[in-house]
């Protein structure tokens, strides 16, 4: 069975790991998305782990599903992690704890919106690597930005109260994994680290319910625990790393041919 891997990156953790068990008896191939143009691929592998979001990475996932190879996560599902305005629109749609998002043009036009509450939370609108994630307790803090993002489309969310540790939930075809990490966001005084222990009752549910909504194999959750105990999702993320899970490569491994033989997850 052949095996493709679309990434910049082969020597990452989960890759390396998931090509290392794949490889013992298949054969497992690197296309980089820079370098492969997608009319070059002559003969499509059985299938293909899409971990980049570039156009490069999307237009070449979108030539080999054309093809006919299946591609997890699809071009199409990674795209639908991209735009946080349609991100949390689609998420409210299909009824998940998402939380509430508005957008503007740029982080300028903040400074005259009406009816911003503070603190409130500030996001690159298009999800990508060293994009903006902050936290805004006045104005005061949007004059220091303007410099390097006042022209950044942005969306805001309300800031949660919550423990100050954001829960990771990754979810690798019908496996959920999860940890915590400290919040960036997070006030001074935050609790202690509530270490990973076992996800409280519903979330391990609700993760999954996220992948049927954006049709995704291959994702992240970001939930926080709010003051009264629910989960509030705040972000979505198409084939995140889930460095240092414990069974995590061998359920994408296993998912990779589950996937190369025709079957979903």
């Amino acid at each position: 069975m052949r095996i493709g891997l679309i990434t910049p990156d082969p020597g990452h953790p989960l890759l390396a790991a998931t090509a290392a068990l794949l490889g013992a008896r298949h054969e497992v191939e690197v296309l980089h998305p820079a370098a492969q143009a997608p009319a070059a691929v002559a003969a499509p592998a059985d299938v293909y782990l899409l971990k980049a979001r570039t156009p490069e990475a999307l237009e070449l996932a979108r030539a080999l599903e054309g093809a006919g190879a299946p591609v997890v996560n699809s071009a199409a599902a990674t795209e639908r992690c991209q735009d946080r305005t349609g991100m949390a629109a689609l998420a409210l749609g299909a009824g998940l704890p998402f939380a509430a998002t508005r957008t503007f043009g740029s982080l300028a036009g903040l400074e005259s919106a009406p009816e911003l509450e503070w603190p409130l939370v500030v996001k690159s609108r298009r999800s990508r690597k060293d994009d903006l994630v902050v936290r805004l307790d006045g104005p005061a803090r949007l004059r220091e930005l303007a410099p390097r993002w006042g022209r950044e489309p942005v969306v805001t969310q309300a800031f949660a109260p919550n423990s100050g540790w954001d829960h990771k939930l990754w979810v690798v075809g019908d496996e959920v994994f999860a940890g915590v990490r400290r919040s960036e966001l997070a006030a001074a005084g935050a609790e202690e680290d509530p270490g990973p222990g076992r996800l409280p009752e519903g979330w391990a549910e609700l993760a999954l319910r996220v992948g049927g909504a954006f049709g995704l194999d291959v994702y992240g959750v970001d939930v926080l625990a709010t003051g009264d105990g629910d989960p509030l999702i705040v972000d979505v993320n198409a084939f995140p790393g889930i460095r240092g899970q414990a069974g995590a490569p061998e359920a994408l491994a296993a998912l990779t041919l589950r996937r190369a033989a025709g079957a979903r997850p």
